[in-house]
């Protein structure tokens, strides 16, 4: 079940990504996705969530992903999330509008998991993301994260630090 949530929290990064490379330009600030890494609690376990950039071709977003459970290492998962965002939806996302994405989830052990969402502007370069990770008929897990679109909003300079003279 924590691979699950993994899982799930990956995809709910990917969501983020609602990015797109190779569309109009218009959409061209779509093309990558930054998504930030979650951290959640789940049976007695700290699960924490890193996942790569997402990138668009066509209208698929791909990440890697990274899922580290403590104390239990046995469960840590990498693998890839792909979502599917049409231009259409970017076009209705540049709008301010919200988007929903279906997509799935695929182990290093070649366990596919869907994944569904909701992705919600908060500005031109930024907002909310809910994922839906379905990890079997009974079992959903359901993560909140944020993503940032590096074209709008590149990532702020490090300060810079006074140097003895």
């Amino acid at each position: 079940m924590l691979r699950g949530q993994w899982c799930a929290i990956g995809i709910a990064a990917i969501l983020a990504a609602s990015a797109s490379r190779g569309a109009s330009p218009s959409l061209a600030a779509y093309a990558t996705v930054d998504v930030a890494p979650v951290d959640t609690w789940a049976y007695f376990a700290d699960i924490t969530l890193t996942v790569g950039e997402f990138l668009r071709h066509g209208d698929t977003y791909t990440a890697t992903y990274r899922a580290d459970v403590f104390p239990f290492f046995f469960y840590n998962e990498h693998g890839k999330l792909k979502i599917k965002v049409a231009d259409k939806a970017l076009r209705e996302l540049a709008a301010g509008k919200p988007i929903d994405f279906k997509g799935y989830a695929l182990s290093d052990k070649g366990r596919e998991r869907p994944v569904d969402g909701r992705v919600t502007p908060a500005d031109a370069a930024t907002g909310d993301i809910r994922v839906r990770l379905i990890y079997s008929s009974q079992i959903v897990f359901t993560f909140n994260t944020t993503y940032r679109l590096p074209a709008i909003a590149p990532a702020p300079a490090a300060p810079k630090r006074d140097q003895a003279q």
